[in-house]
């Protein structure tokens, strides 16, 4: 199936051979947040050639590690249960390399789908089950994010709605999420702005969401 084989009988070489061609664990990663349809795969992907993500769909599909399903007048892109099974693997992966993420580029952007994934990542349940419930809107550019943290359940939604504390942020949030920046001094430095609701939640949220750069 793979463009490439590396001729080796390994489970890693065949993990690569399955999910190795770029691309690939991205689109995983964006149906990891939920079921897409293929224009939402490609707004969420927007550098990827049309014709290379139709190639790595037909790939991951006939490797068993997603489907396609037909919903009333549209078809969408989901994750079978062996596909599921990379999701630990993902935020393994999301967590390593955000020790060398460094300054973000100009062109580098932030997806919903992209930060769903890199919060679920950060998620410390067993801090959070210590905490109250809490309610996040939290805006990343063009993503804006629902955060519901209750006990050690993380539910993450698109859109607006009823919030303790609503910020916004660029792809700096990642000083906070490190613990390089105190969320006093983001807010005082205008790396985060609180949009309503009590500043002094953002201490909660960097407590709940960290990763070691």
């Amino acid at each position: 199936m793979a463009a490439r084989e590396y001729g080796q009988y390994c489970g890693l070489t065949q993990a690569l051979e399955l999910v190795g061609e770029r691309w690939a664990l991205l689109i995983v990663r964006d149906l990891l947040v939920g079921p897409r349809r293929y224009g939402e795969l490609a707004a969420g992907l927007p550098r990827i050639p049309t014709n290379i993500l139709a190639a790595r769909l037909k790939e991951l599909q006939a490797a068993g590690i997603i489907r396609r399903a037909p919903r009333s007048r549209i078809v969408i892109y989901e994750l079978t249960p062996y596909g599921h099974e990379l999701e630990p693997v993902v935020l393994a992966l999301g967590a390593w390399g955000f020790k060398a993420m460094g300054d973000p580029r100009d062109e580098q952007i932030i997806t919903p789908d992209s930060m769903t994934m890199a919060l679920r990542t950060a998620f410390r349940p067993e801090v959070a089950v210590t905490l109250p419930a809490t309610a996040y809107g939290a805006r990343f550019g063009p993503a804006e994010l629902v955060v519901r943290v209750d006990g050690s359940t993380l539910d993450v939604t698109r859109g607006d709605g009823p919030v303790d504390v609503a910020f916004a942020a660029g792809p700096d949030i990642r000083r906070i999420i490190s613990g390089e920046l105190a969320p006093d001094r983001a807010i005082a430095t205008g790396v985060v702005e609180v949009l309503r609701g009590r500043g002094e939640l953002l201490d909660r949220f960097a407590s709940t969401f960290h990763l070691a750069a």
